[in-house]
């Protein structure tokens, strides 16, 4: 829950700045000065790729958050069972069998979205958060055309 209000307030004040920008944008582009006008567009721009950033991360979540409730009514959930040090960083040890096992999983049934939403957990809890969110991705990109 205290990720969640947190992630509220970042959406809060990055959709107030990207308002803030279109104001500002809007006030550039009134202007007879051809490069006031050049920085108005930018600034649109800007504020299209931030919207659309802020937009694709959020749809990431809660697709991600969707494939964990369905896991969790199947019991499918990964126990959590990789020891953390005091500042919660994971065995790496233990966080490297738990991958083999996810990651073998993974081969053995390629064709199903659980075992790489797992194997994407095992990447975030082996600290690779790039190829977690790929592997995630893939698992709602497969959940989606098995529907």
């Amino acid at each position: 829950m205290k990720a969640k209000f947190w992630t509220g307030v970042m959406i809060t004040l990055l959709t107030i700045f990207l308002v803030g920008a279109v104001i500002s944008a809007s006030r550039f582009l009134r202007t007879d000065d051809l490069l006031a006008r050049g920085i108005g567009v930018g600034a649109l721009l800007l504020v299209l790729i931030g919207a659309w950033v802020l937009w694709r991360e959020i749809s990431f979540g809660w697709r991600t958050e969707r494939l964990g409730r369905i896991l969790d009514a199947e019991d499918g959930l990964p126990e959590d069972t990789v020891e953390r040090s005091p500042g919660g960083r994971a065995d790496k040890a233990q966080a490297d069998e738990q991958f083999r096992r996810y990651a073998a999983e993974a081969e053995a049934h390629p064709e199903d979205w659980r075992s790489w939403f797992r194997l994407s957990i095992a990447y975030d809890v082996a600290s690779d958060r790039t190829r977690a969110r790929k592997t995630m991705r893939k698992a709602i990109e497969m959940e989606k055309s098995s529907r």
